[in-house]
């Protein structure tokens, strides 16, 4: 990929982890189209700017509109997640619904609007999952199960696509950055709750991207990046635990 004028599609980044991701991979050189859900939304300064609703079908079409006239799109990061509360006992039907549109059906849109538009050169499609899939536990029971269905299209996409040209991977970072409805204080309590006592940053998940974009050989692979919590994994989702 590198040498070569070309462009990356980075969603959910006007804010958080995505804005970090795309703000870097135009400092490395990428043009990027950065998705964000409401005209209003800023995203980072030299990127542009793509507006869609990722619960709409339409939402790939919209996205990768967003990159005509540039250079070709060699990367995809789905990186936008919905993350809203419910859990056995008070599963909301609506909730699940809202999240596999979100979290699964949107990058499978995605990944397909990549695949029809892919010239047969190096293409590099990264799916952001979660690390407690490695260690999993039945708090934000929506989430957590579209999570692992993105996870599952991870493999049968890198399956599916590589007689193209196209990589299918995905990257599972621990807690980054504080979650809604956690405090700041139990963010600083569990953050670098794990074996290495290191909390996990989005910088780490940018060298986790800029190493799959290097290695032109790695397809259907998941980096988890958690310190090592999933050695010794909570029973509970890590803002709800205690000293």
């Amino acid at each position: 990929m590198k040498g070569k004028p070309r462009t990356a599609i980075v969603t959910g980044a006007g804010k958080r982890v995505g804005a970090v991701i795309a703000s870097a991979l135009i400092a490395d050189g990428w043009t990027v189209v950065a998705h964000v859900h409401h005209e209003r939304d800023e995203v980072p300064v030299g990127a542009v700017s793509a507006v869609a609703d990722l619960g709409d079908l339409e939402c790939g079409r919209a996205i990768f509109s967003a990159a005509d006239g540039l250079p070709p799109v060699r990367l995809l990061i789905n990186n936008a997640a919905r993350f809203v509360r419910d859990d056995f006992g008070a599963l909301s039907a609506a909730e699940l619904d809202a999240h596999m549109a979100v979290n699964l059906r949107a990058p499978i849109l995605l990944t397909e609007a990549f695949a029809r538009r892919h010239d047969g050169d190096d293409g590099l499609i990264i799916n952001l999952l979660d690390s407690k899939l490695a260690a999993p536990n039945p708090d934000f029971l929506s989430y957590t199960l579209s999570k692992q269905a993105l996870a599952g299209f991870t493999e049968l996409s890198a399956r599916a696509l590589s007689s193209l040209g196209i990589r299918v991977n995905g990257i599972a970072p621990a807690l980054m950055l504080r979650s809604a409805g956690q405090t700041d204080e139990n963010y600083e309590r569990v953050h670098s709750r794990n074996p290495l006592q290191r909390g996990v940053e989005p910088d780490d998940v940018m060298s986790a991207i800029r190493y799959l974009v290097s290695v032109p050989t790695v397809t259907g692979e998941v980096l988890v990046i958690d310190g090592g919590q999933r050695f010794s994994p909570p029973a509970r989702d890590v803002q709800f635990l205690e000293d």
